[in-house]
């Protein structure tokens, strides 16, 4: 092996002759300037959360991958958060890498420059040993000289441009066998070309893919502030922005750039500086092959090997698929699905349709039969729907379970509806009814009832089955309980109901049950249904069972068990490698969401919102409603009204967008103003908003996604009655509410009656109800009715708070509270001070007289004295002064 320093680059001989230099020296010199931390760009986004994680990431021997296509941010973020959050930011070597650097003694010499290891190559390299003897040399001798306190960071950016094996067999080398003194970060546009799995195994490889790498909406909207504060752009533009790009980070700062300099504004696609950058550096390096293959690719919503690499796939040069436009950096994300499915950037898919490549039809006929010979109903329609062959959209719609639909996407076949033909609608029956399904499932229950009201009589008498299970399906989403299990039961009823129907109106019936507060019946119904789905393999359905159990265990309070439950769910669908994705698994997700929001768990609940939310939005699941409703609740807990309201307005539009029937999602949005309203003492507007309800809550109806709405509405009432200080009204309300439910009040409902109780309490026993209603939820732990109620519950907290049992409840509570419980309090008192005892124990702090105390409880003079004692005794003081000190150290004053 020659030393680096014998070879010649072009000019070196004659620059060396000139300065006076040895061979070679020009070069190491022309390298060291690629060493150099690079320059943080002015207006970048701050990222403190993800910053932090790198950070943190930094351990001794730790690799960290930062794995993005291009123009995710992956230089300036890894800049950002060692400048930003290491105490020796300088403590940092960056490389930057090129193609010229796949020669093994390059490489080397970069790594000893960076790590001032010059002496120690040129030694290594005159031992006549192989270049992995050079570089573990290297490893020792930069140990031996190490000191103690943080590892140094060496940064290889734009690793993907290593590819030469005797190179990318030096970095394996280099991550495997790293010193304690040093810790790598790694920058790539692809995998790295080595196995992570034993670096995983022992703890020290972290990866940062695009799913972290993309903006989130919230940041999307903090990226663009100065133009939404200057009015150059607005909320619904930025949101816009944000569905397009993904989160895109390159193109939604060069889009920024361009409106900031220009005053005509187009749109995103049409921004001349993102369409360079699509076609310079995304797309730049592929062969035409490649960019035609990705074309093919953007004509569908998810593409697989398998559906590719099949052979029969028109026009499609096999030699590029999905899996391998991913692995060198393509925005192809990753779905769940049968083998590899990915997704196109919704950006770059729709810079990819123009132009259109020729044979479109012809491939969209063959992917609608791929799909239908996999029993995928909505896929095998949409495409045929797509590819404009009539014969084939009515053979489908014929032989297809419509019911198969529930369990499924639809967003696509929802999307394609106005361009139906009508004749299509008219000529099939079935096609009407499959197409009344989707409405249906995204919520368009009115034009799903036009459609099914259009047929003849002849076709109601043969589909009289499945009409009836339609029907129940659209009533329940109506939130009509009765009528919706009358029909379910006269469904069930009749022998030609089909096993995948017959499932839907079981799984109606257990909602239904559920919501009226007959859990043993809508158990059994949701074990029928979930029987039926594993009969028929149907594992979206299947899920649905799950999310449907969870319902009822949510709604008996069953926190934990509900939990549990939704955990088991998401697993058993994790690992089902059949499944494409389902409409069941995100609403697991955010069930589960739920019940970490009533437990208090927001951070928890937070990072399942993120996930899932943009799943529920890609498939137009109405369910997004719920995201979109416990997103109010905790930016109304945190205090951040705007913030809560921004989210009303943008499930408004996202609903209207959607051409949602309003009667389905105005009334939550409503009660969802009214309880902001309420809590920043907007008295008036509240009872506005509750008044504007009152048509929904006298109709009786039950959200399917919020069967506790009707009585937590009424519970909204009584707390805007006691604000505006009508507490015999509120106390009549309350009763009334008890009545209507009796003894199957949900879980979440009698929290809430019961902590209005505590506040009504006239006879002195409040802080005994709190105390009790505390106990009683600490064992679900349900937090959520006490962070609704916060504001009105906080005096009389501050009073009970400081006699809790320290636990997790408790802790938590005191979170909500900021409060603290004493730690003393149990060891101190071994008998604790009664209820009574406490409210003489108050007025004697306040300075008031035996005789004034006995006034003001209604008790006599004697009774004071005697509590007075008993306070000293349990205390072990001897006067009303050290009865307050120590009752005040104790915290219970």
């Amino acid at each position: 092996m020659n030393p680096f320093n014998d070879g010649c680059a072009a000019n070196d001989e004659f620059q060396s002759a000139n300065n006076g230099l040895q061979k070679g020296e020009l070069v190491k010199d022309l390298l060291r300037q690629r060493i150099q931390f690079p320059a943080l760009p002015e207006g970048w986004l701050g990222r403190p959360q993800l910053e932090q994680s790198i950070a943190a990431s930094l351990r001794p021997r730790s690799v960290i991958l930062i794995e993005g296509g291009c123009g995710f941010g992956k230089t300036h973020l890894v800049a950002r958060a060692i400048d930003t959050h290491r105490s020796a930011p300088d403590d940092c070597c960056w490389i930057t890498l090129n193609g010229q650097d796949n020669s093994p003694s390059r490489f080397l010499t970069l790594l000893a420059i960076a790590l001032n290891l010059s002496e120690t190559l040129e030694t290594a390299l005159h031992s006549g040993g192989t270049f992995s003897d050079v570089l573990a040399m290297l490893l020792v001798s930069l140990e031996r000289k190490s000191g103690k306190g943080e590892p140094k960071a060496l940064v290889l950016d734009n690793v993907q441009s290593l590819t030469n094996p005797s190179v990318t067999a030096l970095l394996h080398q280099l991550v495997a066998d790293l010193p304690r003194c040093l810790c790598a970060v790694l920058i790539s546009r692809s995998a790295v070309p080595f196995e992570t799995h034993n670096l995983e195994l022992e703890n020290r490889f972290v990866r940062f893919g695009v799913d972290a790498l993309a903006f989130s909406r919230s940041e999307t909207f903090e990226f663009f502030d100065r133009l939404l504060a200057s009015d150059r752009l607005t909320s619904v533009a930025v949101d816009q922005l944000y569905e397009v790009s993904e989160g895109w980070p390159a193109p939604l700062a060069l889009y920024r750039r361009e409106i900031a300099c220009s005053e005509n504004r187009q749109s995103l696609l049409d921004s001349a500086s993102v369409q360079r950058f699509l076609k310079e550096s995304v797309l730049g390096h592929l062969t035409r092959l490649q960019q035609r293959s990705l074309q093919l690719m953007a004509e569908l919503e998810l593409s697989s090997d398998s559906l590719f690499s099949s052979g029969e796939f028109p026009d499609f040069p096999v030699d590029f698929l999905p899996s391998q436009a991913a692995d060198i950096g393509i925005p192809l994300r990753a779905v769940p699905g049968r083998g590899r499915w990915y997704r196109l950037n919704g950006l770059l898919k729709e810079w990819l349709k123009t132009p259109q490549v020729p044979g479109q039809k012809a491939r969209l006929r063959y992917v609608s039969q791929w799909f239908g010979e996999r029993d995928q109903f909505p896929e095998s329609l949409k495409y045929a729907l797509l590819s404009g062959d009539s014969k084939l959209v009515i053979e489908i719609a014929s032989e297809g379970s419509e019911a198969l639909l529930l369990g499924q996407d639809t967003a696509s076949l929802l999307q394609l509806r106005k361009a139906l033909p009508q004749h299509l609608l008219e000529s099939s029956p079935r096609l009407r009814i499959v197409y009344s399904w989707v409405h249906a499932i995204g919520g368009q229950f009115s034009r799903a009832r036009a459609l099914i009201d259009g047929l003849g009589e002849v076709d109601r008498v043969s589909y009289s089955a499945r009409l009836c299970a339609l029907e129940a399906f659209i009533l329940r989403g109506e939130g009509r309980i009765g009528s919706a299990l009358d029909m379910a039961d006269r469904a069930l009823s009749q022998d030609e109901l089909s096993a995948q129907a017959r499932l839907v109106t079981q799984m109606v019936r257990s909602s239904a049950l559920s919501a009226c507060g007959r859990f043993a019946e809508a158990r059994e119904a949701n074990r029928m249904a979930a029987k039926l789905a594993r009969e028929a393999g149907d594992y979206g359905s299947e899920a649905l069972s799950v999310y449907g159990h969870a319902g009822i265990e949510l709604g008996k309070g069953a926190l934990k068990h509900a939990e549990q439950l939704l955990r088991t769910g998401l697993d058993t669908a994790m690992h089902e490698l059949t499944r494409y994705a389902r409409i069941g698994e995100t609403r697991l997700q955010l069930s589960l969401a739920l019940v970490l929001w009533h437990q208090g768990r927001d951070r928890e609940a937070d990072r399942l919102l993120a996930s899932c939310s943009r799943q529920a939005e890609q498939s137009r699941d109405v369910g997004l409603l719920m995201a979109m409703a416990l997103r109010v609740l905790m930016c109304r807990a945190a205090g951040q009204y705007e913030e809560a309201f921004a989210w009303v307005g943008r499930a408004e539009r996202t609903m209207h967008a959607w051409q949602v029937d309003e009667a389905f999602f105005e009334p939550v949005l409503e009660a969802l103003k009214a309880s902001c309203w309420l809590a920043q003492g907007q008295l008036e507007s509240a009872r506005q908003a509750l008044e504007k309800l009152e048509p929904h809550r006298s109709a009786g109806r039950i959200p399917e996604l919020f069967p506790m709405m009707p009585g937590l509405l009424d519970c909204l009432q009584v707390r805007v009655d006691m604000a505006q200080g009508a507490a015999e009204g509120a106390r009549e309300k309350l009763c009334s509410i008890r009545h209507r439910y009796g003894e199957r009040m949900p879980s979440g409902v009698a929290i809430h009656v019961r902590l209005l109780d505590a506040l009504l309490a006239e006879d002195g026993c409040d802080q005994k109800i709190l105390q009790a209603v505390i106990q009683s939820a600490a064992e679900e732990h349900f937090v959520s009715p006490f962070v609704e109620m916060a504001h009105e519950l906080r005096p009389l907290m501050e009073k009970v708070f400081p006699r809790l049992e320290e636990s997790a409840f408790t802790l938590a509570l005191g979170r909500v509270f900021d409060l603290q419980v004493a730690p003393a309090h149990r060891d101190v008192l071994p008998e604790p001070i009664s209820d009574r005892e406490h409210g003489v124990l108050e007025l004697i702090a306040k300075g008031l007289s035996n005789q004034e105390i006995a006034d003001e409880l209604h008790i006599s003079l004697h009774t004071v004295k005697t509590h007075a004692r008993r306070i000293n005794a349990k205390l072990d003081v001897k006067s009303r002064t050290q009865a307050i000190v120590r009752a005040r150290e104790l915290g219970l004053l």
